[in-house]
């Protein structure tokens, strides 16, 4: 509670104001918070119209301000500066540095560092402008050294302020991965995306959705990205992609197993991505099947009814190390090959001149006869030659 007389909360540390004679007492001030709540006045600096602070320029902002009224009683106080790129001030940031005097120096390196983050909050993806912008401040204050007797001032406006931020260099992001409602174990498991081989920037995967399924994305595990991050969808599955109603999930209409290929491009200092939906399609090639052609419909793996099944190829005829891969259109087929190492799918990230076996090693290679087949589930990343 902020209406609290002086009289009961600190009697010690003012004691000494309440020894008056008793034919004055009445005249004599009360610590009153309650006055505070009704704020006070921050004035706006003489040249804030006709000018425009450039932030990095200078090392100090003065402004001033009268003192909250705390019953007429003179106490030191802190004051805090409140900074903001909106004039409803839904969205602020205090700055570090307070001040024990109405009249104060306001860092212009914070202030410029707090405009700069809290555009980048809403706007992950773009770079600060870099132009001259209203700012609007606003005071906070305590009593000095106690959490109480907290008093918010008026809010000004600078109509001009020049805020500057230096985007690091934007790179292509090395890893991305999905959690969904329907990858591994729902909303828990994040699924790896493989990189496409000697294309930075391509990412790709075979997942199952069954009608309205929803994922999320991100960089490293619990990144939680979602349908608004992308800034292209191209759906040439029909998939039905759309943002979900609420979380902001990737939502995905008509169930089945699609081909998820994320591409990210840099534009300026930021990183845009687009998301390609295709049909999902994997297939063998290579000595097991007598043939080297790109996406022969006769050694196309059969998908499963949904993510609990196994992908199975066709019997091979020949003998010879396993190839296989999943196909996306416009893309080489060993740019997305796989193999099967300890039981789990092994993607592309070397130069193959000849095979598995000769170029990344022996325990990566697999060898098939007549007869048998690949089974793969696609959704936990493993499989086996049986």
């Amino acid at each position: 509670m902020k209406k609290i007389l002086f009289s009961l909360l600190v009697p010690a540390l003012f004691m000494g104001l309440m020894t008056s004679c008793e034919t004055d007492r009445d005249s004599n001030p009360t610590l009153d918070v309650s006055k505070a709540q009704e704020g006070f006045h921050l004035n706006v600096p003489a040249n804030a119209v006709n000018n425009t602070y450039d932030l990095l320029a200078g090392e100090k902002l003065w402004i001033t301000a009268e003192q909250p009224n705390y019953g007429g009683l003179p106490y030191m106080t802190r004051y805090f500066v409140q900074v903001s790129n909106e004039e409803a001030f839904t969205q602020f940031t205090e700055l570090a540095t307070s001040f024990t005097t109405a009249k104060m120096g306001v860092d212009t390196y914070e202030m410029n560092q707090a405009i700069v983050a809290m555009f980048k909050e809403k706007n992950p993806d773009l770079d600060y402008p870099n132009l001259p912008a209203p700012v609007w401040i606003r005071l906070r204050a305590i009593i000095d050294g106690y959490s109480y007797g907290e008093s918010f001032s008026n809010i000004i406006k600078l109509p001009s302020v020049l805020a500057n931020y230096q985007a690091p260099k934007a790179t292509l992001p090395t890893d991305i991965l999905i959690v969904g409602s329907s990858i591994q174990t729902a909303w828990a498991d994040w699924k790896p995306l493989a990189p496409v081989y000697d294309s930075p920037g391509k990412f790709y995967t075979i997942a199952y959705f069954p009608a309205g399924g929803q994922f999320k994305w991100g960089l490293e595990k619990f990144d939680w990205r979602g349908y608004d991050r992308i800034k292209n969808y191209d759906d040439q599955a029909g998939a039905g992609i759309h943002e979900a109603a609420s979380d902001g999930n990737i939502q995905i209409d008509n169930a089945g197993w699609y081909g998820l290929l994320f591409d990210a491009e840099i534009v300026g200092n930021n990183i845009q991505y687009t998301l390609h939906v295709y049909p999902a399609a994997a297939y063998v090639i290579g000595n097991g099947t007598g043939t080297w052609d790109d996406s022969a419909a006769e050694w196309a793996l059969t998908a499963p009814a949904d993510a609990s099944g196994q992908w199975v190829s066709p019997a091979f005829t020949g003998s010879g190390e396993l190839r296989a891969y999943i196909k996306y259109p416009g893309i080489e087929w060993w740019r997305t090959e796989y193999t099967l190492y300890q039981g789990e799918l092994y993607w592309r990230t070397v130069n193959i001149i000849s095979s598995w076996a000769d170029n990344v090693g022996a325990e990566y290679s697999v060898n098939v006869s007549p007869g048998q087949k690949l089974y793969v589930d696609f959704d936990k990343n493993t499989g086996e030659v049986k």
